[in-house]
């Protein structure tokens, strides 16, 4: 019988480094120890399971600020090339982390009001949380797509995960179907890579095309090849879904709404800098060859998602609506500092400090909007918030901070993540985007001070326009420990606002 040459299998062996990648592996046992739990504990325990769930979170990520990781995998592959590690992979684990566990507890508080499944939840996030740290550190398109399509399929489930309500109901519908578009669209753009970059007849062709460094050798050698520039635009505009960048950011206002709020967060912040890691690996490491046609594409994608976002939440009362329809405007300002980072290299930092600015000030709002909610969070509207700051004033002075922060009013570190962007913008002469992106500023002012008008002034719309004046919404008391984080969120907004060297010089920010 012939015998199987297992040298290759050894050299595959030889190249996985497990430990490269232990903070995914951590949180998949996590995921799995879960269910298991939930199979071997009685239902009277139950509750403490998604409280396991934080604490593991919590754990893994001290662990990975004390250690220095970056300093002993920085720059190394493992896994024949699938990943790349680098200070900026590691940055995004420790954001990707703290996402998690904030929606972990998003989820704790939303759950108990309901009467559904718990514990798959949880579930869910974990295995989504250690998708987005593995598509962040990709260095191939094999390992892209797949990291990516977790993380799709995960919110298919999690957008429809209060099944009860036909609010939960159509947006998990309208995610799917537009889902399912965009990751046939990246497919379509990596088959056209790997089929045009590996044909022998053209100068630069290379056996491994979905490698990102060889990727980029073959552009430099074909920048003006029609099918490789077709199979770029498609993986851009797969990628383009997942930030909720024009034109493809027409699902965000319903999905945002229908879905329950701690999704709406991790789909806010936590795919969307999934979506933005990604998106500044392909644009700075692989697609410098093309930037004479990206640069203008990107330039015009970033005007257009600032105004619809800006324009879309004008007119907008819903809570959850505005909210995504502000997120757009602030994948608008994210993609400015893409943009920049194509001539000015530390645009790159400015982008990681902006996302997690904006995911302090988001949890924030969030957290808020979670815990005043009850069964159906789908129909809250802006003026539903009045008397909150007299009645609750750490409820009214947290959502306050964290709009006011979205924002980019000084002196919160909203308006310092702003700021460096357009610096950034200002330094690579892209003068007519900066002045896109301040009047977009402007303009979000109107809807965001309005909620915050709301909240602490009680001067709801129906009073303004002479309308009855509905019954006022009944608020729960705030319980001390979500008080605790809620306070550590906004404290830490105002601190960032005054003192942002420590996080600017983690992130290698300069």
């Amino acid at each position: 019988m012939p015998t199987m040459d297992l040298s290759i299998f050894r050299l595959a062996a030889e190249q996985n480094s497990w430990l490269a990648i232990y903070p995914e592996l951590a949180l998949g046992l996590l995921a799995l120890g879960l269910l298991a739990l939930e199979i071997v504990l009685p239902r009277r325990i139950h509750g403490w399971i998604p409280r396991l769930a934080l604490l593991g979170q919590v754990v893994l990520l001290a662990y990975i600020l004390k250690e220095d990781l970056p300093g002993r995998l920085n720059g190394s592959e493992s896994f024949g090339g699938l990943l790349l590690h680098t200070g900026f992979g590691q940055a995004f684990r420790i954001f990707f982390l703290l996402t998690g566990a904030l929606v972990t507890w998003l989820g704790i508080v939303s759950l108990e009001r309901q009467s559904g499944p718990r514990i798959e939840f949880f579930h869910i996030v974990l295995v989504a949380t250690a998708a987005m740290m593995l598509l962040v550190q990709s260095n191939h398109f094999v390992m892209l797509f797949v990291a990516l399509e977790t993380i799709t399929i995960s919110f298919y489930v999690l957008v429809s995960y209060f099944r009860h309500t036909s609010h939960a109901l159509e947006a998990g519908l309208k995610y799917l179907i537009l889902g399912a578009l965009s990751s046939a669209m990246l497919t379509f753009g990596i088959v056209l890579l790997y089929g045009v970059a590996g044909n022998p007849t053209l100068p630069g062709w290379t056996d491994q095309p979905l490698a990102f460094v060889n990727l980029r050798l073959f552009l430099e050698h074909n920048p003006d090849n029609v099918l490789a520039l077709i199979g770029v635009v498609l993986v851009l505009c797969g990628i383009a879904f997942k930030i909720g960048a024009f034109p493809f950011q027409i699902w965000i206002p319903d999905v945002y709404q229908g879905a329950p709020t701690p999704v709406t967060a991790f789909l806010a912040i936590g795919s969307k800098a999934a979506g933005f890691g990604i998106l500044l690996r392909l644009v700075t490491g692989v697609l410098p060859p093309l930037y004479g046609v990206l640069v203008p594409g990107l330039i015009g994608v970033t005007v257009l998602t600032i105004l619809f976002g800006n324009l879309g939440a004008l007119t907008q009362r819903n809570t959850k609506r505005v909210m995504g329809l502000s997120g757009i405007a602030h994948a608008g300002y994210l993609l400015l500092g893409v943009t920049a980072a194509t001539r000015v290299p530390w645009a790159g930092g400015a982008v990681v400090f902006y996302l997690f600015v904006y995911l302090l000030a988001s949890m924030a709002v969030f957290g808020v909007l979670t815990w005043v909610s009850d069964t159906e969070d789908a129909g809250w509207e802006t003026d539903d918030f009045a008397d909150l700051g007299k009645n609750h004033p750490v409820l009214g002075a947290v959502l306050a901070i964290g709009l006011g922060s979205l924002a980019g009013i000084p002196p919160l570190a909203g308006f310092i993540g702003k700021l460096v962007i357009f610096i950034a913008a200002f330094q690579a002469e892209f003068y007519g985007l900066l002045a896109v992106a301040i009047v977009g500023v402007v303009l979000s002012i109107y809807y965001y001070f309005g909620w915050i008008k709301a909240a602490w002034f009680n001067l709801p719309r129906f009073a303004l326009q002479g309308e009855p004046t509905p019954a006022p919404r009944q608020f729960p008391s705030l319980s001390l420990p979500t008080g605790l984080l809620l306070g550590a969120l906004a404290l830490l907004t105002v601190v960032l606002g005054f003192f942002q060297g420590p996080l600017s010089d983690w992130i290698a920010f300069r």
